[in-house]
């Protein structure tokens, strides 16, 4: 028979013992995991020059070769960040392919480091067999046919997807309608722009909670200042915009002027007439036309005018014969 100091010992072990489990089992539930797959992202990584994108046509199938690497850029006059790119640009190549045609998308990932992965918005596809990692050091290849016709954005995929674009994996593909646009012929002139925000280097925290320390259009907040859009008096201008985001919002005006077309997704069927101002969510896009009637500078901005202050705005500078005069740009 056991005593009672047995009896006793018996309990405190058993109580103990419990205790422990309890212990195990909750740290265990409430275990953070948000930086486990960007753990080696704290230090700046060796920067890779870039790499050109391959791209190729043979009938209506298009061969894409693209990069994943490491490439310092420049944000801000002087203000270098180590970049996640595809192909050592913020953002990756413009690509463009027509309505019915079949992407063979190619990934080299030259990341030393982490896997990287493309998703492409503008595809019908299975993310789990189509939008996978690729490793460090690997490549993959990918098929998809092009079945609706816009502007869409394509990121990297992997997780946490956040950290990825964050860093600079982002960039707009074009889907050209196969019959075009209704107002083909009335456009004289074309640009593309994609709006992004560029937060502390490497910090999950600031792309998690943090405000924007940039927010630009084509990267950084000085190329489309410095080098005016152009066009001359009487021309219709149609930009291809989207914002890559990944956080805010994009209030698009063209200060001047009204926008005559608006194709939501840059869907020709999706059209609206007489637009002062398209809100573009994060992963938006949109076909915009208007006419110039002036010669002048015109800003081009979001309507969140702290974004402006913190680098989006270009300019569309528009003179007698299109050419660029070389005077300094207005500011907003």
């Amino acid at each position: 028979m056991f005593s009672l100091l047995n009896v006793y010992k018996w309990s405190l072990v058993f109580a103990i013992f419990t205790a422990t489990l309890s212990h195990c089992s909750s740290t265990d539930t409430v275990k953070p995991v948000h930086h486990d797959e960007v753990s080696s992202s704290s230090s700046s990584a060796i920067s890779q020059p870039p790499v050109d994108p391959i791209i190729r046509r043979e009938g209506t199938t298009v061969y894409i070769e693209m990069t994943a690497q490491v490439t310092d850029v420049e944000i801000s006059k002087g203000v270098i960040y180590n970049a996640w790119t595809f192909n050592g640009t913020v953002p990756g190549p413009v690509l463009r392919v027509t309505e019915g045609d079949t992407m063979v998308f190619t990934l080299k990932n030259k990341d030393s480091s982490l896997p990287h992965s493309m998703d492409f918005h503008a595809v019908h596809a299975a993310p789990s067999s189509k939008f996978i990692d690729v490793m460090p050091g690997k490549e993959g290849t990918f098929t998809y046919p092009t079945s609706s016709p816009g502007v869409f954005m394509y990121h990297c995929g992997t997780k946490p997807v956040l950290a990825h674009i964050a860093n600079g994996m982002y960039g707009m593909i074009i889907v050209d309608p196969k019959a075009g646009y209704p107002s083909d012929h009335l456009v004289d002139r074309e640009y593309t722009l994609v709006q992004s925000e560029w937060y502390k280097e490497h910090d999950y925290e600031a792309f998690l909670n943090g405000e924007p320390d940039y927010v630009v259009f084509n990267g950084n907040d000085y190329g489309l200042i410095k080098h005016p859009l152009l066009a001359k008096v009487g021309d219709t201008v149609r930009i291809y915009v989207s914002n890559a985001g990944p956080n805010e919002v994009s209030s698009f005006h063209v200060v001047g002027t009204i926008m005559d077309r608006v194709y939501t997704d840059g869907n020709p069927r999706n059209i609206q007439y007489g637009i002062q101002t398209v809100m573009l969510p994060a992963s938006g896009g949109a076909v915009v036309e208007f006419t110039v009637t002036e010669e002048g500078d015109y800003a081009i901005v979001t309507h969140q005018f702290n974004h402006v202050a913190k680098g989006a705005a270009a300019v569309l500078r528009v003179t007698k014969d299109g050419t660029d005069h070389g005077g300094p740009a207005m500011s907003h």
